[in-house]
């Protein structure tokens, strides 16, 4: 999955633009809408970004995921060196702990950067302020260019701001 990030210059200009993408066959929970006022996305029926989107909960986990595994791994080698007792846990010690800091580092940074907002969103966020509409679709990487070429051609008022190379499976 591929992320695009178009800027809109109102509400009304993105409900023909998300009505478009639904034409096109691209599901309602693919496509996020992102404003400064809530309650006129919320009027117009548009599809609200939600926390995974707004925060930094994605790259938050990786991080913590990585970082947990490794300190884990370092854990069970120092557990290993120990005299007597490194001897009678062998390897399972290693792997025990790096599953272990894994899962810790993760939920811990999960729920950092569920406080926290999306870096990814801080360069939209003067635009925002300013009244424009961002909206984000998740679409296949065969997608990508016809989604563009659609926005592009029918809404000459939004502006392809960019793609994310990979998107997660599940937000």
């Amino acid at each position: 999955m591929r992320r695009l990030y178009f800027l809109a210059p109102d509400v009304d200009s993105t409900r023909r633009i998300v009505d478009d993408l639904l034409l096109h066959h691209v599901a309602e929970r693919h496509i996020h809408v992102v404003a400064s006022d809530e309650q006129a996305v919320t009027d117009a029926d548009l599809p609200e970004a939600g926390l995974l989107q707004e925060s930094d909960f994605i790259p938050a986990v990786e991080r913590g995921l990585a970082l947990g595994g490794a300190t884990g791994a370092l854990a069970g080698l120092a557990a290993m060196v120990l005299p007597g007792v490194g001897l009678a846990f062998g390897g399972g010690a290693i792997l025990g702990t790096t599953l272990a800091g894994a899962g810790v580092g993760a939920w811990a940074s999960s729920m950092i950067g569920l406080s926290a907002p999306s870096s990814r969103l801080r360069a939209f966020e003067e635009a925002i302020r300013d009244g424009q509409v961002l909206v984000i679709v998740d679409v296949p990487k065969r997608s990508e260019q016809p989604v563009i070429d659609l926005i592009t051609s029918h809404h000459p008022e939004a502006r392809v701001e960019g793609t994310e190379a990979t998107v997660p499976a599940f937000p």
